[in-house]
């Protein structure tokens, strides 16, 4: 009976014949009108029989599934399903994509209709919330003809395993914006440079709106038209995301963990600092030093950043800042600009760790950036209308001011502080460094 595995019987059959079983009923008591289910039952078997031979006499149909190679974290994939009729007749199609557990859905269907041997291409997407290896199943489609009475079920074997590494494609934006000098459409601000940095470049003639400090006054002399010294900016300077995988990191927001943005975040900041030419690295840290990936400038530094962030996970322990600031202090030996991707939820959380943000702060450009809690805005936004609202409001508040607390400490000694909404987390890191930049802080 393997011929019969891919048939299916579509709903519109069992109404037939339902209809049918009916007038055969009323034919009992009326005998005069017995002929007429009679000769339907007969038409429908002829077209049962001819609808089974038009789709079973032949395999005439394809499809194949087109996806990356690897998908990017928090962003929206494409996936594509390619699709030809190879019958000789037009057919409808009932078409199920077999997704990974991660996603949760079960409403990858779709219908069409497709002409005699026509070819075409159905296009969705997928967004992932985790990274790790997702497993993809089969493309089954589901194939009748114009009489619709029975299915034939095609089975693909796409079957496939697709790793999901952090957001590579809100790396490409940002990279292409830059090089298009387009940043400021995504929210990157234009810093205006104070001053000049002493690496010498070049003397060039003077144009219009050029600091009139520059001016070579030796040059002009010579050439009988003003001459400035054109300066650039520092370059080779390291940068290093240190990310705490801690339990703090593993709150949601979105769908993914605050860890997920702080990889997204530092992927896209690496990426900036090396078009810039400085060298980029990457601590990770938890109860221990997760891993280290030394501050270069080699062309393949960011296919290690990468492969490197893509097998970080949370932890349960809370994060030794002890054992960040020694891993900084024989690791890290020329200074550099220290990126802390963390959360503080309360000042005496940021104060138990105070001790050693400001030791690392001594030798290096120390920068926390840690998280608002966008859950506390939206309460304190609304207005409270019994007392237990009013409860909510207050608390909400009081640890909505604490936050503020903790970038005034922070402050206080001299550490550059971030607070920022998860989904502008990458905006506002990005800011920040070409702030520091601009202003040679560094």
């Amino acid at each position: 009976m393997n011929f019969l595995k891919p048939l299916y019987l579509r709903q519109r059959l069992f109404i037939i014949l339902a209809a049918i079983a009916c007038f055969f009923v009323i034919s009992f008591f009326l005998p005069y009108l017995a002929v007429f289910p009679t000769l339907a039952l007969i038409v429908l078997a002829i077209a049962l029989i001819a609808e089974y031979f038009m789709l079973f006499s032949r395999n005439g149909f394809f499809a194949r599934r087109s996806i990356s190679e690897r998908l990017s974290n928090g962003d929206q994939n494409p996936v594509k399903i390619f699709l030809e009729n190879r019958y000789s007749f037009p057919v409808h199609l009932e078409v199920i994509d077999e997704l990974p557990h991660q996603f949760q859905k079960r409403d990858s269907w779709f219908g069409i209709s497709l002409a005699t041997r026509a070819r075409t291409e159905w296009e969705y997407s997928l967004r992932p919330v985790k990274r790790g290896e997702y497993e993809f199943g089969n493309v089954n489609v589901y194939v009748s003809t114009s009489i619709g009475l029975l299915m034939r079920r095609y089975k693909f074997n796409e079957s496939r395993t697709v790793p999901v590494y952090p957001s590579f494609l809100q790396m490409r934006k940002y990279q292409l914006m830059a090089i298009s000098n387009r940043l400021a459409e995504i929210g990157v601000k234009k810093i205006r440079r104070v001053g000049h940095s002493m690496e010498f470049e070049q003397i060039r003639d003077y144009v219009k709106g050029d600091d009139v400090r520059t001016v070579n006054w030796k040059a002009t002399a010579r050439r009988n038209g003003l001459m400035v010294n054109a300066f650039t900016e520092e370059k080779s300077q390291q940068i290093y995301c240190l990310i705490d995988k801690s339990r703090t990191m593993r709150m949601p927001f979105n769908g993914m963990s605050l860890l997920d943005y702080a990889i997204n975040a530092s992927l896209v900041l690496c990426n900036t600092a090396l078009i810039r030419q400085d060298k980029a690295g990457i601590i990770s840290f938890s109860e221990n030093i997760g891993g280290i990936v030394p501050a270069t400038r080699k062309q393949t530094q960011m296919n290690i950043i990468l492969d490197h962030l893509y097998r970080q996970k949370t932890r349960y322990l809370e994060a030794d800042y002890e054992k960040l600031y020694a891993t900084i202090r024989s690791k890290v030996n020329q200074r550099s600009l220290l990126v802390l991707f963390t959360n503080f939820e309360s000042l005496q959380a940021l104060q138990r760790q105070l001790k050693y943000l400001r030791q690392i702060a001594q030798q290096h450009l120390l920068m926390v950036v840690f998280f608002e809690n966008t859950g506390l805005s939206e309460i304190i936004s609304k207005p409270a209308i019994n007392v237990e609202q009013i409860y909510t409001k207050t608390i909400a508040q009081k640890f909505s001011f604490e936050k503020k607390l903790i970038v005034k400490e922070l402050q206080k000694h001299g550490i550059i502080s971030v607070l920022t909404a998860p989904e502008n987390l990458t905006i506002e890191t990005v800011n920040k460094y070409l702030e520091i930049k601009a202003r040679q802080l560094l």
